[in-house]
């Protein structure tokens, strides 16, 4: 086999690791998705998780690329990148969300690949290879998309609670079971149009770094966008029980009500950051809604406990995936 073959088949085993992580990616978040309608009894296990992909693969028509564009040529210096360290930054990623999937915590996917691609390139030639504002970006957002899910959640149960006052709890509860599909919905085209484009980008470099596709192209080739939102939203109906346990019951009860509000306040916090093409964690953004519901009752309607503890793993998860794409850049050196 001669060296544009091998190349070849190199960068289609990678294009396979990409999507793979992107299925792990749409399996290990459907939890963020779908948790909260889930454990109100709004929808089935079953049907959440079909309802959910649906809209991850919608969310396809809608937002534009700017986070495929911020991983693709925001994050690592043009011309540093190759196969070595995109393999690195997939096997770190894909590494942390098994563990972190294993365990049950909900970690962000998102972080994990940022973690996985500077692991990478700083194996390979050091931290001046990355572009800091891009990075900057997005570890600000590692603070700011909980906090925004925090206080637009708590927003609208005031603003839900002022609403309907004067209505009877049955009557909120039969108007809320309707209106969660609708928050639910927008939830998971959220989740899609930001989580799916992570994947977009990464292809997007590999394909930049190996001359498939120009610098000078605007936008990755169609069969990268369409394939990473399928793969998100397969990978979603498959679902990650553990974790919907840990969103929808342990950190706090919720009812339709609260469900919706969260929903809702983590939505519009996804959206915001889509346009702004940032890559956010949704796992992020919807325990602080959630946590932002809760808090709204009574601060002990939430178990601070499991929400520290889901923290730690925001914490650990840049720098972890980072130690591991490094060992696995080395590795590759003597493989390919």
């Amino acid at each position: 086999m001669d060296t544009a073959q091998a190349s070849l088949w190199v960068v289609v085993m990678l294009v396979a690791l990409a999507l793979a992580f992107d299925f792990m990616n749409g399996f290990h978040d459907a939890a963020n998705s779908i948790a909260t309608v889930v454990s109100t009894g709004v929808l089935k296990p079953t049907t959440a998780v079909v309802f959910a992909a649906f809209f991850n693969l919608l969310a396809i028509f809608i937002f534009h690329l700017s986070v495929a564009a911020t991983i693709g040529k925001g994050i690592v210096q043009p011309g540093v990148v190759d196969i070595h360290v995109v393999f690195g930054a997939l096997v770190g990623a894909s590494t942390w969300n098994l563990v972190t999937w294993y365990y049950g915590i909900p970690s962000s996917s998102s972080h994990a690949l940022i973690g996985g691609i500077v692991g990478a390139v700083i194996a390979k030639a050091g931290a001046g290879s990355l572009i800091a504002a891009g990075i900057w970006k997005t570890v600000l957002f590692i603070f700011v998309s909980p906090l925004l899910g925090f206080l637009l959640g708590s927003l609208m149960v005031v603003l839900v609670s002022w609403i309907f006052r004067r209505a009877t709890p049955s009557r909120v509860d039969s108007w809320f079971r309707r209106l969660q599909l609708v928050s639910a919905g927008a939830y998971s085209l959220g989740h899609g149009g930001n989580d799916a484009q992570k994947t977009i980008g990464i292809i997007w470099l590999l394909l930049i770094a190996t001359g498939y596709v120009s610098t000078a192209d605007k936008l990755p080739p169609t069969w990268v966008i369409i394939s990473c939102y399928m793969a998100i939203a397969a990978g979603t109906m498959f679902g990650g029980w553990r974790i919907v346990k840990t969103m929808g019951q342990k950190i706090t009860k919720l009812k339709p009500v609260g469900g919706f509000c969260a929903e809702t306040g983590g939505a519009m916090t996804l959206f915001l950051a889509t346009a702004l093409g940032i890559p956010v964690s949704t796992t992020h953004t919807i325990t602080g809604a959630i946590v932002g519901v809760g808090s709204t009752q009574r601060a002990s309607a939430v178990r601070w406990g499991v929400a520290g503890n889901i923290v730690w793993a925001w914490i650990f998860t840049i720098p972890a995936s980072a130690f591991v794409a490094a060992i696995a850049y080395w590795v590759s050196l003597q493989v390919f």
